[in-house]
């Protein structure tokens, strides 16, 4: 994928703030410190299109990313950091549960585990969510330079044992420091543009 626009479109809280849904989106979500942005800024070449941050839970809007004028990343707001209020967590869930249910234009919804770790109930929640709503169900395990490639199998099967995934081939080892899968993720996100485009209206 040959990438020659990558910027920021639009923050929003709420489906009034969102821009048109005239370009397919491809969502990701997970854990605050899980790499989102890191992820986004690897993938399209940039290196400070979507903030990053040492502080987790700081997202707290969606931020839609226009590539190429022909589709949107949207990175939703991080889940799972302890500190933030009840209050200020049922907010967020709200904010990322309205995107979910109204947006027709969504096609994929991407889940980020850190590859290091086993996944979190809330993790195995929102899988639930994904494939409860059709999606693929395809999990990027980031940080992936941070263990050696000889336990990438052992992490793989951690994780598609604690969010129930039937297949192995739907776990994608990543890296955004050492672009480790860059072009077979950038592959996958292809096909689902061409089947998206191949669907009935």
């Amino acid at each position: 994928m040959k990438i020659v626009k990558a910027e920021l479109e639009r923050v929003a809280v709420n489906k009034q703030q969102y821009p048109g849904e005239n370009l397919a989106e491809i969502a990701f979500v997970g854990r605050s410190n899980v790499g989102k942005s890191s992820f986004i800024n690897s993938m399209v070449n940039r290196t400070k299109l979507a903030r990053t941050s040492g502080k987790p839970g700081k997202t707290r809007t969606i931020n839609f990313y226009n590539i190429n004028n022909k589709f949107r990343f949207v990175d939703l707001p991080g889940y799972g950091y302890a500190n933030v209020s009840k209050k200020e967590k049922d907010k967020w869930g709200r904010v990322i549960e309205e995107y979910l249910n109204t947006r027709e234009n969504l096609i994929e919804l991407v889940l980020l585990v850190d590859i290091r770790h086993e996944p979190t109930d809330q993790d195995a929640l929102m899988y639930n969510w994904i494939k409860h709503f059709d999606f693929t169900g395809l999990v990027i395990a980031t940080k992936a330079d941070k263990i050696s490639k000889s336990k990438y199998q052992q992490n793989i099967k951690i994780i598609k044992n604690k969010l129930k995934i039937n297949s192995n081939n739907l776990i994608i080892p990543y890296s955004s420091s050492k672009k480790i899968n860059k072009e077979k993720i950038w592959q996958i996100f292809e096909d689902m543009f061409i089947n998206d485009e191949e669907q009935p209206s």
